[in-house]
């Protein structure tokens, strides 16, 4: 009986992990980012660095606020006396050093310091700017994802589109064999045509790899395992069909809603706190204190008093131009930011106008090579017509066959062309957000 449930237990243990190596996700383009956002490494890390900014606020306040020691000590002097002569002509008097044993508890509260001021803005400033790379992150994440989803589309349709042709250029072949044994058509068409067939066997071997490339583009992007199915539900003609897809050419770019800008902006506040604290080290630090002892082991002679309250300042005098340096350096450093700041301001306007000439020129291509292909198409129709009628020979068919098959990838290519053009304009708009 024990035999029988254990077999059963190993059957479920192996069915449940089967069923987690088969998992499969079936996705559309806002699903697929929803899911990456959750469960991307990278996102997680980011999140964390929130977290753990949080955390470093708390303790840069944590310095400020009272600090309660305690401690308990325990001597002995192995037998050791304090001898004392009181007259040269009598003999020392010898005290026993007893053990001794003490209770103390302490009490520390900053009463000023400009460092620990500054501080605490700092780590406020740390905190928004960790908060502001958690944006630019998701940002990052969708942007990969959307182009990761719009890379295994294409790739599908340029499969499929090598497999169709191969098909149709099969059924030539398959129809030419007969007319070339009755004399109709010569051999080297048939050669000819079994050539070609190949290639776009190859083709087609060389789209599959590229597909399952792209997939596991997708896969890492998602965070999902390398096993893991993933089933997408929407089209490349879905994506066309968009009312706005042209809209990001609407727009008109405002640096400050620029994710990397705002990004600079922290950079340069950070810089000028370091200023400030910098600033503050010539300042006096002011602290009190309170000390409560307890005697655990008296000795016999004993003076210290059991509560002392008292006040520590700290006064910088002279540092021998250390602090002036150290000064001089975070302004630098200031300076150095704000010139970054100014630098990336025009870096991002000029990118801005060519995302706009990218997407403008990819909107022409897309339109070019959307009435070529339905050129193309028509062409090789009627030549295969022509083809089965005998009026043509096998080469002429074939370079139909290629210039054919040569628009559907350009086609493809541009749609692809257009939609990261879009995407990266959205991106340095900032309006590529989670639907």
């Amino acid at each position: 009986m024990r035999r029988k449930h254990s077999l059963l237990l190993m059957l479920l243990f192996f069915s449940a992990g089967l069923l987690h190596a088969q998992q499969k996700l079936t996705l559309d383009l806002e699903g697929a980012v929803k899911y990456a956002l959750q469960y991307n490494k990278t996102m997680k890390n980011s999140g964390m660095a929130v977290d753990q900014a949080g955390e470093k606020l708390k303790e840069a306040i944590a310095n400020g606020l009272p600090q309660l020691n305690a401690a308990v000590d325990y001597s002995n002097a192995l037998g050791a006396k304090i001898k004392i002569r009181f007259n040269p002509d009598m003999p020392a008097s010898e005290i026993p050093i007893k053990p001794t044993s003490n209770f103390n508890l302490n009490v520390g509260q900053l009463l000023f310091s400009g460092s620990y001021l500054v501080g605490i803005q700092s780590a406020k400033l740390f905190k928004s700017l960790t908060e502001k790379s958690l944006e630019k992150t998701e940002l990052e994440i969708i942007s990969q994802v959307t182009e990761g989803y719009h890379l295994v589309l294409v790739s599908q349709d340029l499969l499929k589109i090598m497999e169709q042709n191969r098909a149709n250029l099969q059924e030539v072949y398959r129809k030419t064999e007969p007319l070339v044994r009755v004399g109709m058509i010569e051999k080297t068409d048939l050669d000819q045509l079994s050539v070609q067939v190949t290639s776009l066997q190859n083709a087609v071997n060389a789209s599959e790899r590229q597909l399952e490339l792209a997939t596991n583009m997708l896969r890492l992007q998602l965070g999902v395992p390398a096993e893991t199915e993933i089933e997408l539900t929407e089209t490349l003609a879905q994506m066309l069909e968009e009312p706005a897809f042209e809209a990001p050419l609407l727009q008109s770019f405002t640096l400050e809603q620029n994710v990397d800008y705002q990004l600079m902006n922290y950079q340069e506040k950070m810089s000028a706190k370091m200023v400030d604290l910098q600033k503050t080290h010539s300042l006096p630090t002011l602290s009190g204190f309170y000390s409560f002892t307890h005697k655990l082991l008296k000795p016999d002679f004993d003076m210290s008093p059991a509560n002392i309250v008292g006040l520590k300042m700290n006064i910088p005098v002279f540092s021998s131009g250390l602090r002036n340096a150290q000064l001089r350096q975070a302004q630098i450093d200031l300076e150095t930011a704000r010139n970054n700041k100014a630098l990336l301001a025009d870096q991002l306007q000029i990118q801005e106008k060519q995302l706009r000439f990218n997407l403008t020129n990819a909107l022409e291509n897309y339109t070019n090579q959307k009435n070529n292909v339905e050129v193309s198409r028509r062409v090789y129709a009627s030549l295969n017509l022509k083809y089965t009628q005998g009026l043509i020979s096998s080469l002429d068919l074939i370079t139909a066959d290629n210039n054919y098959l040569r628009a559907e990838t350009d086609y493809i290519s541009s749609v692809l062309q257009v939609l990261q053009a879009r995407t990266e304009l959205e991106k340095i708009y900032g309006s590529l957000k989670q639907q």
